[in-house]
């Protein structure tokens, strides 16, 4: 039988490079060999491409904070128009043909349409959203405009640049307090602050303007934080629903990854089966504005009086084995090897149906 060659690409220039190498190595673990190849593509935090040995790539594997890339001398170069784009950079040899790519890469670089943009160039059927639906989940500012024209709530917020005066009186006059302060590019709760005065709110500004040019500051809502995950092209299906429980004061990046105490996972939620549906339906309807397609973490709130609010998506979610979106599939039956064989399909599935479009006339 002839095994499909899947091209695990991780790591990459963002702030959640750590976290890709931890989704890459339970990915690695947990996909069927008697199925797959896999040609291990990881990316160095100057950006520079490597190939590796799957059995063989990582520096304080078990160690979230001091994951790393080993050194390889084994880069890696496109060259577009061929049959097969991937080439070692130093002699032009080309490499094993790779069927498809698991891009498992969050956060810029990675997640926001730069890669899938260029796999698409290359013509390399890829897993996740494509450029569109990667470019607007990333960008909060952008997927809440979105949202809110397509009549799905949203919290209240502001978005400002660089070089804008921000004045503290009139942000907390508009959304209140706490409010939170967040790069409008970045996941994983990177340079996310929760403020509750003058001085935390200078600080959270700063801080947040480190990772992009432009922030976002938002109402705080209060709620419980709910999650669902969607998987599927044109036919998208919900799983069931997911609450996080934060030990924390939110759900920060080091309860996400780090922390394995920093958050209760309760899958699946303890929420009447009607209120299941309509996050859902809700979940569903946000996949479908935003144009995502293969998969998506959509992250809710569920306010005491049964509102739903959509906080934002995840077009690349985690793959850790304390991530949400493949323990969301495994409560409703669908196992970790049958998610990752179903999001290859998927992505084989939609490079047909756009081979079969007319480019050229």
């Amino acid at each position: 039988m002839h095994k499909i060659n899947v091209g695990l690409l991780c790591g990459g220039r963002s702030t959640e490079h750590e976290v890709s190498l931890q989704s890459a190595k339970n990915v690695i673990e947990a996909i069927d060999k008697e199925k797959y190849t896999i040609t291990l593509i990881g990316i160095d935090k100057q950006g520079a491409w490597h190939l590796y040995n799957q059995d063989d790539f990582l520096i304080n594997e078990h160690d979230p904070k001091k994951i790393a890339l080993k050194k390889s001398d084994k880069k890696l170069a496109f060259e577009l128009g061929s049959q097969n784009a991937l080439v070692f950079a130093h002699d032009n040899e080309q490499i094993e043909k790779v069927d498809v790519i698991f891009p498992i890469l969050h956060g810029a670089y990675g997640e926001d349409g730069t890669v899938q943009g260029l796999l698409k160039l290359a013509d390399i059927p890829f897993v996740g959203p494509g450029i569109l639906g990667s470019a607007v989940g990333m960008d909060k500012d952008i997927a809440k405009r979105i949202l809110r024209d397509a009549g799905i709530p949203i919290a209240d917020f502001l978005v400002y640049q660089q070089q804008d005066s921000i004045d503290f009186t009139y942000v907390s006059e508009q959304l209140g307090l706490p409010l939170f302060i967040k790069p409008a590019n970045a996941g994983s709760s990177v340079g996310v602050s929760k403020v509750k005065n003058k001085q935390e709110f200078d600080r959270a500004i700063a801080e947040a303007f480190t990772f992009d040019n432009k922030i976002l500051i938002e109402e705080c809502i209060v709620g419980r934080e709910v999650e669902c995950a969607i998987l599927g092209n044109e036919k998208p299906q919900a799983s069931t629903v997911g609450e996080i429980i934060a030990t924390q004061d939110f759900y920060s990046y080091q309860a996400k990854y780090i922390d394995e105490t920093g958050a209760i996972l309760n899958i699946p939620a303890n929420i009447p089966q009607e209120m299941i549906v309509q996050l859902q339906n809700i979940a569903l309807k946000t996949y479908t504005a935003l144009c995502c397609e293969g998969m998506t973490r959509v992250d809710m709130f569920l306010t005491k009086d049964n509102k739903i609010i959509v906080n934002e998506i995840n077009t690349i979610p985690g793959f850790t084995k304390i991530s949400m979106y493949p323990k969301l599939w495994e409560a409703g039956g669908l196992s970790y090897p049958a998610l990752i064989d179903r999001l290859i399909e998927l992505a084989l599935e939609r490079h047909a149906r756009e081979q079969r479009l007319t480019t050229i006339l």
